[in-house]
């Protein structure tokens, strides 16, 4: 892994693929154990753009029968969030009656989280679980439950694997963080 430029920003390797296989074979182990044995048929939620990778290779490690749902939520321009969130995507489908396994790419200050569980919740979903592959506690501020976490990471700006800076970026394998950067 080399550093790489995108528009106007530098960013350098920061976890590689394997690191990352290995956090969502780890979720997903924990999923399993919990969902082990299902009698319904529980949605997996992808929070689009940004958890498209994660939740296509979340999917291909479930070994219970599970639904695919998307929903597309945003609260970023550049690098900082601008403290509302909107849904900017309906869901694809209806979740009345049925068990909810948010995917969610990050979770750093929760606001994304709760609006959705929110959201969820209005639609008559049963149980709202969140995973995430990525989580910032030091920017962390709901308090919002927590289900599955892949990893804990500082408060750094980062790109790759389905996270973007001004929407490039998500197509790389690993991940990247901000040159010189401290916090987000």
């Amino acid at each position: 892994m080399d550093k790489i430029s995108v528009l106007d920003k530098t960013f350098v390797p920061f976890i590689g693929h394997d690191e990352l296989m290995g956090c969502i074979d780890s979720v997903a182990e924990r999923i399993n154990k919990d969902f082990e044995g299902a009698t319904d048929v529980p949605i997996v939620l992808c929070i689009l753009n940004g958890a498209i990778m994660f939740t296509g290779e979340l999917m291909q490690r479930l070994n219970f029968p599970c639904q695919l749902v998307s929903t597309k939520m945003t609260s970023y321009v550049g690098t900082s969030t601008t403290g509302e969130v909107q849904q900017t995507m309906p869901l694809t489908a209806s979740v009345k009656g049925r068990r909810v396994i948010i995917a969610e790419d990050i979770i750093d200050t929760g606001l994304t989280i709760r609006a959705m569980k929110k959201i969820l919740e209005d639609e008559g979903a049963t149980e709202v679980r969140v995973c995430t592959m990525l989580f910032k506690p030091e920017a962390y501020r709901t308090g919002e439950h927590i289900d599955y976490v892949g990893k804990e990471i500082a408060n750094r700006f980062i790109i790759g694997f389905g996270l973007d800076y001004n929407e490039l970026g998500r197509n790389l394998r690993d991940i990247y963080v901000l040159e010189d950067s401290t916090f987000r």
